[in-house]
């Protein structure tokens, strides 16, 4: 099964993201902006507004909200969009305003992380445009950046992907790794079955003498790994739904079609978070 996550109670949790914001507020301002400190006049006010220099799918925009406010509790945060909405080239996400100081001071953390976000939320939703029309779900994994696995599990949502398992703890997926230390699916998956009476099991096979043999130990689930489509249409045949079938490996925006139209339920893509291209973002302000 795919891991759930609830994208307010985990993801954007405060006890979660305010740690996250602080420490990559920390990283940035340090010891003081010497810049904004040393030509800003303290009590100067200003608005401003975020811009999107491209089009693509939003997401992040609490975070960049909540940015904000840490650095100054005085900045107001007036989102123009929504998370998951479609933007386009210079179109404004949100208006602020606020002292100047912190304004500035807050500008390069919250845009980081809006336009990454915004990025992986964008790329998923090209994936997930590929396979439209068919039974396949994009899934993500964890191929993630370190400390960010919440916070981009979360933009893939807003893509239209679903939730792989969050980390190694939540799913059972024995791998290639697995199967050379121990011998092989079927000692890998008496074991398993051993430990976990009633889990799921998920099983990695890379060609079709492993698929077999997977499916003559009734493994309930398979990932293809790196199968082409026309290998994986022979795989389904050999298959004949007596198992769920993943395929992850060699997937790309260009021919994700091809392998939903071969069967699979599900496919995996590293790439939704590994890859993804930041979308631009840029603040502009004015003094009032």
């Amino acid at each position: 099964m795919t891991a759930t996550l609830d994208p307010i109670t985990d993801a954007l949790a405060p006890d979660t993201l305010d740690a996250l914001i602080e420490a990559a507020l920390a990283e940035d301002i340090g010891a003081g902006d010497v810049t904004t400190d040393a030509v800003i006049p303290a009590d100067m006010t200003c608005r401003g507004k975020i811009v999107c220099k491209e089009d693509g799918v939003i997401a992040g925009l609490s975070v960049a909200s909540r940015v904000f406010a840490m650095v100054d509790e005085r900045i107001t945060f007036d989102a123009k969009t929504r998370d998951g909405e479609k933007v386009q080239e210079d179109q404004i996400v949100a208006r602020i305003s606020g002292p100047a100081r912190g304004m500035l001071k807050g500008e390069r953390v919250a845009l980081n992380f809006l336009q990454h976000l915004s990025g992986v939320a964008t790329m998923t939703a090209r994936y997930v445009k590929a396979v439209d029309g068919t039974k396949t779900k994009i899934l993500d994994t964890r191929k993630t950046t370190p400390g960010l696995r919440g916070l981009e599990k979360y933009a893939t949502r807003i893509g239209g992907a679903f939730n792989h398992r969050m980390g190694l703890y939540d799913a059972v997926l024995i791998k290639d790794t697995h199967l050379a230390l121990v011998g092989g699916i079927t000692p890998a998956l008496r074991a398993v079955r051993k430990a976990y009476v009633d889990g799921d099991i998920n099983v990695e096979v890379s060609n079709i003498q492993e698929l077999e043999q997977a499916l003559a130990d009734k493994a309930p689930r398979i990932l293809l790994d790196n199968f082409a489509p026309g290998q994986v249409r022979e795989a389904m045949q050999i298959i004949r739904g007596r198992a769920e079938v993943e395929i992850s490996g060699g997937v790309q925006v260009s021919n994700a079609r091809a392998y939903a139209l071969a069967g699979a339920a599900y496919i995996s893509v590293g790439a939704l978070t590994h890859s993804a291209t930041a979308l631009d973002f840029s603040m502009k302000v004015t003094r009032y």
